[in-house]
C-alpha cells in the first residue's frame, strides 16, 4: 500500500517570509481563546502591534471576555491575512499559537509597547491610558501557513523571533530611532511603500523599526519592508537605506 504524499510542504525562505510578513503587516486579526466557562474556543477581533523580537501585541479591556479567558489559560491562536478579490481561499493567511504573558503597566516593556502601538493606531490614544487596559505579549510557538491552494506549511515560532543585537546602540532605542526617521526622513516611506512593497502613493509614514525591518502606514494600509539583513546598530540602519535607496529605480 502506498503511502499518500503529505498535504504539508517543506518550509523554505519564501515561505518564511511571507508568514513573518502577514504577522508584522497586520493590523488586527482573530483571536481565539479557551472560554473558561464552557470550555469552547472563543473568537473576537482585536488590533494587532509587534514588539521589537517579534512577538505578536495586543491592547484590552479587562472586561472583554478574552481577557478573562487570558488569565485563565495563556494557550491562544489568531488568524493573520486580508481576502482579496476572488476567491477568499486563494489568498495567503497564517495561524498562529501563540503564549500570552501580561505586561505589568509601571514598567519599561509597557512603556514600549505603548509607543510602538500608538505608532500603528493613532485613535487608540483615546483609551490606551484607561485603568482597565492592559497589553499581552503573545510569544509564537508555532504556526500553520496557508499561502494559496497546495501551498501549507508548518513553522516553529522562531521562525518569528527577531533575537536581540548582540553589539550596537539599535536594540531597546527602537523608539526613539522610530521618531528619528519620522521627523527626519519622512519622504523615504514614500520611496519604500511605492518601490519596494507595490503600493499607490499616499501619506506613507513610519510606524515600526526593528533589527529585522521597517513597518509603514498609509491610513488603513499597513506593509512591512524587510532589510537584508539584521542590523545592530544605527549606522547599520542607515547604511542599509541608503543602499535601498541607491537601488530604487
Amino acid at each position: 500500500m502506498t503511502d499518500k504524499p503529505s498535504v504539508i510542504r517543506e518550509t523554505d525562505d519564501e515561505a518564511r517570509a511571507l508568514a513573518r510578513r502577514l504577522l508584522r503587516s497586520a493590523r488586527y486579526v482573530a483571536l481565539a481563546v479557551i472560554d473558561p466557562q464552557n470550555g469552547y474556543p472563543s473568537v473576537s477581533r482585536v488590533l494587532l502591534a509587534t514588539d521589537t523580537d517579534g512577538s505578536a501585541v495586543i491592547l484590552v479591556s479587562a472586561l472583554s471576555a478574552h481577557t478573562k479567558a487570558l488569565h485563565v489559560d495563556q494557550r491562544v491562536s489568531l488568524l493573520a491575512g486580508e481576502p482579496g478579490k476572488g476567491d477568499p481561499l486563494a489568498h495567503p493567511r497564517l495561524t498562529l499559537y501563540c503564549l500570552a504573558e501580561p505586561v505589568e503597566r509601571e514598567s519599561a516593556v509597557h512603556d514600549r509597547l505603548r509607543a510602538r502601538f500608538i505608532a500603528r493606531h493613532p485613535k487608540a490614544k483615546l483609551y490606551i491610558d484607561f485603568p482597565d487596559f492592559r497589553f499581552f505579549r503573545l510569544v509564537p510557538q508555532s504556526a500553520s501557513l496557508n499561502g494559496g491552494f497546495g501551498r501549507a506549511y508548518l513553522l516553529p515560532g522562531e521562525d518569528f523571533r527577531i533575537a536581540p543585537a548582540s553589539a550596537g546602540d539599535l536594540s531597546g532605542r527602537e523608539v526613539e530611532v522610530l521618531q528619528e526617521l519620522v521627523s527626519t526622513k519622512p519622504e523615504l516611506a514614500q520611496e519604500l511603500a511605492t518601490s519596494r512593497c507595490g503600493q499607490k502613493p499616499g501619506k506613507w509614514a513610519f510606524c515600526g523599526v526593528d533589527r529585522a525591518g521597517l513597518d509603514l502606514i498609509c491610513g488603513d494600509l499597513l506593509v512591512r519592508y524587510d532589510f537584508a539583513c539584521h542590523v545592530d546598530s544605527r549606522t547599520e540602519l542607515y547604511l542599509e537605506l541608503s543602499n535601498t535607496v541607491n537601488r530604487i529605480p
